[in-house]
């Protein structure tokens, strides 16, 4: 009953989180962008995290109950109820999201260590990675670019996450620290001379911190899995596509959200992976 409740908790979490990355997303956005005199007006009252959400059409502020996770969707009928504009389904989809892969993170955390104290701190640090993947996620599907605003404090926080866990809970030694940098480095600097070879065409600049950050949270041989599946759905999905007749062989798709999907098959079954790799061998 008691870890029961422990899922519902974590997943209820998931949803507030969740929500609170739609507005950051959002904000984002705007952030980087040229607004109109609409979005001014809404930006000189509202800083860049702090102040009430409101409708991204007519800039009404939301009341509470217009903002409880994937309900208020459901309830409004994905629409405004000021101004009856449609609500993009970005934001029950991320909510559910966040929710699916906080249970995932602690079921993890559960299986592989009791919740002691460095087990919590273990489990916050997965949170933490996983909001900062999905903002990446969705930014990159909806605009091609990765941001640097978000991607370099990924890195940041995975790198001091190594210098206290490996100083203060001996979660890695230093050969384990070094071997997940070198595979990060290793990983980095094939994708940068994928980059080089293409002058751009093949992938984006902003994949290559993203590929580094990567390697940094999962480690090697993990990232090998996350390249790895990210390239076959990537290919997979494009050839898709192309067959639809949704883009062209000349289109850009954006390879940050395969780059995310491999990192998160990586993170929760890469193990299995490797073990079924090992089987069949």
């Amino acid at each position: 009953m008691a870890l029961t409740c422990s899922y519902l908790i974590v997943f209820l979490l998931g949803l507030i989180i969740g929500s609170f990355l739609n507005c950051l997303i959002y904000r984002l956005e705007i952030s980087s962008s040229r607004p109109n005199a609409l979005e001014r007006s809404s930006r000189s009252t509202r800083s860049f995290l702090i102040g009430r959400s409101f409708c991204p059409h007519c800039k009404h502020i939301l009341s509470w109950q217009d903002l409880i996770p994937i309900f208020s969707f459901l309830i409004l009928k994905g629409k405004c109820r000021y101004c009856q504009q449609k609500i993009s389904w970005q934001y029950p989809l991320v909510e559910l999201a966040t929710a699916i892969l906080f249970v995932l993170a602690f079921q993890l955390t559960a299986n592989s260590e009791q919740l002691t104290v460095s087990g919590i701190i273990n489990f916050c640090y997965l949170l933490i990675v996983i909001c900062f993947l999905l903002v990446i996620f969705v930014y990159d599907l909806k605009h091609y670019l990765i941001l640097n605003k978000i991607i370099y404090p990924a890195i940041l926080v995975s790198g001091i996450w190594y210098l206290v866990s490996g100083i203060f809970f001996h979660f890695y030694n230093k050969y384990e620290i070094l071997n997940i940098i070198y595979g990060a480095f290793g990983a980095a600097g094939f994708f940068l001379i994928i980059f080089l070879i293409s002058k751009g065409r093949w992938l984006g600049f902003g994949d290559i911190p993203l590929v580094f950050f990567m390697g940094l949270f999962l480690g090697f041989p993990n990232i090998l899995i996350a390249l790895f599946l990210a390239t076959f759905l990537g290919a997979i999905i494009g050839l898709g596509l192309v067959i639809l007749g949704k883009k062209k062989l000349s289109s850009e798709i954006p390879f940050g959200p395969f780059l995310v999907t491999g990192t998160f098959l990586a993170l929760f079954l890469g193990q299995k992976i490797i073990d079924w790799y090992i089987m069949f061998l």
